[in-house]
């Protein structure tokens, strides 16, 4: 692909980079854009916008700073309801849209995101798409969109270390760790997992599929049947079918990591459509849900399907393209009740279209319990956490929002037509939150977002602070925590005003919503019968 428009001359091609010319100059490129994964097929740079999109073999669209050549986001054909083989796009600057051809003609709407103030605390420079734990050394570990992981102090929030180019030019998608902690995986757009003794920046291992290159959404380390001598070792990873690497010496990180063969259920019932999410449940289920709203469980131990859940359907009729993406991108088992095979509760949460949080349960004949919205502007939830005893369900959504429910009675006894008690809720990023991590032994929650920030908040929402801020926090001192300050881009965001008329002029924005105030705003609230759906629109920040 070769285009020439502002003096400038810009190409693109099999080795996957975009080359920017002077066409005065021939003699080498004057810039090099590399973040594609695949052979570049198309180029656009409109006349009335500083901004570079580009195509690729891989159905993935980028766009591109001209200034800085850096990426400004990308954006996959599923995950943006495209249809289709892309072929070519057209920035349209009314509307502020790309408007993109493949199969059917898709309109994708940007919202431009202004450059991050200088006083602003950011923990990386470009957006923060993983984040977790490490309860053995007290550490959190950050990865972005850039290929850059972090590792940070828990303690203090200061940075100990970082690398570059984990995965490359490819972002980092995923992260886990094995069970001792020593051993950091990452899964990257590159179709690779890497095992990396995170310290140090090396890299241990790098585990690839034979088959065509796929990105890894997810990942989980699992041990199976971890009180017997011959205990396995896994990671599983989304792709489809889904994959397994298992360790021959599970005590040396050193030795080869053998894929296992597919189980011939998966091959025979699994997944039809790309794998987004993997959960598992000690001591050997596994879930996992795809593009197309369908969640499977397995055992581990026999490869078998255990049972199959199918998002409720948004919308009905041959029309049904136009409705809300039916994908589940993130599941939650709740693992007290999930030990009981013969449970009639609901044990398996999941996320689903309109910003709609499912209840499912898996046993004693797999159903569907209960279905609501969180987020009063539907907001697509995008990451889910639950605490150990099942009793409180964590729920983010992309505009930053984290939702608290009290779920200990919930869907115990059968279907609910009414959504969980609503603790308290409170804006924790601007932006889409990425990752969500409960430290119960500190009762501290983990948070992760596209607003380039990492931060720690106690269990009922009080700021804690940002990893990389310029002053450290003690954990175990609460006065040295920002608390009651909050991070001043949430206090300056239109969106952060209450927009209800109970809430208006009650409640700073930024700040916690009481029980009281909550418990009024329920009433507002509806809850998706069984078997309904709703409707959403997100855009696409650069």
């Amino acid at each position: 692909m070769i285009l020439l428009r502002k003096n400038l001359l810009l190409t693109g091609g099999l080795d996957q980079i975009i080359r920017v010319w002077n066409p005065h100059l021939p003699g080498k490129p004057t810039g090099l854009l590399r973040s594609h994964t695949a052979p570049v097929i198309y180029i656009h740079l409109p006349s009335e916008d500083n901004k570079i999109f580009s195509m690729s073999t891989d159905n993935t669209v980028k766009i591109w700073d001209l200034e800085t050549h850096s990426c400004l986001f990308t954006a996959s054909s599923k995950a943006s309801g495209i249809q289709g083989e892309l072929a070519a796009c057209l920035y349209l600057p009314g509307p502020r849209a790309l408007c993109v051809a493949a199969d059917t003609v898709a309109l994708l709407h940007l919202r431009m995101r202004s450059a991050p103030e200088p006083h602003l605390a950011l923990s990386h420079q470009e957006p923060v798409v993983c984040c977790g734990y490490n309860s053995a050394f007290r550490h959190v570990v950050s990865c972005s969109e850039a290929s850059i992981v972090k590792v940070w102090d828990f303690e203090t929030g200061r940075q100990l270390s970082e690398f570059w180019g984990a995965h490359s030019n490819a972002g980092i998608t995923c992260l886990t760790f094995d069970s001792s902690g020593r051993r950091l995986v990452t899964g990257g757009r590159d179709g690779c997992l890497k095992i990396w003794s995170y310290n140090n920046g090396h890299c241990l291992h790098t585990l690839k599929h034979d088959e065509k290159q796929s990105e890894v959404c997810d990942c989980t380390y699992m041990e199976v049947n971890q009180n017997n001598a011959l205990a396995a070792h896994f990671i599983a990873c989304t792709m489809c079918p889904l994959r397994l690497w298992i360790q021959d010496a599970p005590c040396d990180f050193h030795h080869f990591w053998k894929p296992q063969p597919h189980w011939q259920d998966d091959l025979n019932n699994g997944h039809k459509e790309d794998i987004l999410c993997v959960a598992q449940c000690p001591p050997f289920l596994l879930a996992t849900s795809s593009y197309d709203g369908e969640s499977i469980i397995w055992n581990v131990v026999s490869g078998h399907v255990y049972c199959k859940l199918n998002t409720p359907s948004p919308s009905d009729g041959p029309n049904h393209r136009e409705g809300p993406d039916p994908s589940v991108s993130r599941l939650a088992f709740l693992k007290t009740r999930a030990a009981r095979l013969d449970s009639v509760a609901a044990s398996l949460i999941s996320n689903g279209p309109g910003g709609s949080v499912t209840f499912w349960r898996p046993f004693g004949g797999a159903g569907l319990i209960a279905n609501f919205t969180p987020s009063r502007e539907k907001a697509q939830v995008s990451s889910i956490a639950v605490t150990t005893e099942d009793a409180l369900a964590y729920l983010a959504d992309q505009q930053g929002f984290v939702h608290i429910c009290d779920i200990k009675e919930y869907g115990l006894q059968g279907p609910e037509l009414q959504p969980p008690k609503n603790v308290t809720f409170w804006r924790a990023h601007v932006s889409m939150v990425t990752c969500l991590e409960l430290i119960e032994e500190e009762n501290i929650l983990l948070s992760s977002s596209l607003d380039h920030t990492v931060r720690l908040w106690s269990m009922d929402g009080a700021y804690i602070g940002t990893f990389g801020q310029s002053s450290p926090w003690d954990i175990s001192t609460p006065a040295s925590w920002s608390h009651p300050r909050v991070p001043c881009e949430i206090l300056t965001d239109p969106r952060s005003t209450p927009s209800h008329s109970v809430l208006e002029g009650d409640a700073p924005p930024g700040c916690t919503v009481g029980r009281e105030e909550q418990d009024q705003v329920m009433e507002e609230k509806t809850c998706t019968e069984v078997g309904a759906g709703t409707s959403s629109s997100a855009g696409f920040p650069l």
